[in-house]
């Protein structure tokens, strides 16, 4: 627990202290219900899970379906609006921001042939997602890769990729350095953009 509070004070100049990490982030708040629904989603007590996961939303405005695969680290700043589907799966040192969606592309017909099914994005470790952003269907979004506010990704993202648009494009490099750069831009310009 530790070692994640701190993971998101690196990545936030807002955050004070640990304490207040803890009492005000309604993010951190979402993953730690998420531990425990997930815990009873694996046991087979799938209602059990769902409703953790709905009292979670209702306490965070976050929603995270009890199935879904979270690293560690995972940090969802601000929080309000994100959903994160069943099938998802999170790397290590994630962050995302708000209003964002890693959702399902496949049509509300034949539910039945969807079970059990890869319908939603896997992302790497240290990728970055900004705030209203959509990743859809089961797209690998590679390691330190950065999704700009409100791109929509509809594809596979290699690593170290800056993505942005509708559809998003792939326009420059992320630093590669262990610094947190949201977004894959850096104080002095470290982004490289293709022009």
């Amino acid at each position: 627990m530790n070692d994640y509070l701190q993971s998101i004070i690196d990545r936030d100049p807002a955050a004070k202290s640990k304490l207040s990490v803890i009492l005000t982030y309604p993010g951190v708040k979402a993953v730690l219900f998420h531990q425990v629904a997930h815990f009873f989603c694996v046991a087979k007590f799938d209602l059990v899970a769902r409703i953790i996961s709905q009292f979670s939303r209702f306490l965070t405005g976050i929603e995270i379906h009890p199935k879904a695969k979270i690293g560690k680290n995972l940090f969802i700043d601000h929080g309000m609006g994100v959903v994160i589907g069943e099938t998802s799966e999170i790397g290590d040192n994630v962050t995302i921001y708000h209003m964002v969606t890693l959702g399902g592309i496949s049509p509300s017909i034949d539910s039945n042939d969807q079970r059990n099914v890869k319908r939603h994005p896997t992302l790497k470790n240290n990728v970055v997602v900004g705030s209203g952003a959509q990743v859809l269907g089961p797209v690998i979004v590679g390691e330190n890769a950065k999704i700009g506010a409100n791109a929509v990704v509809t594809k596979d993202v290699p690593e170290n990729a800056v993505m942005v648009g509708i559809p998003a494009k792939n326009v420059g490099t992320a630093p590669t350095d262990k610094k947190f750069t949201p977004y894959g831009i850096a104080p002095g310009g470290d982004t490289k953009l293709d022009t």
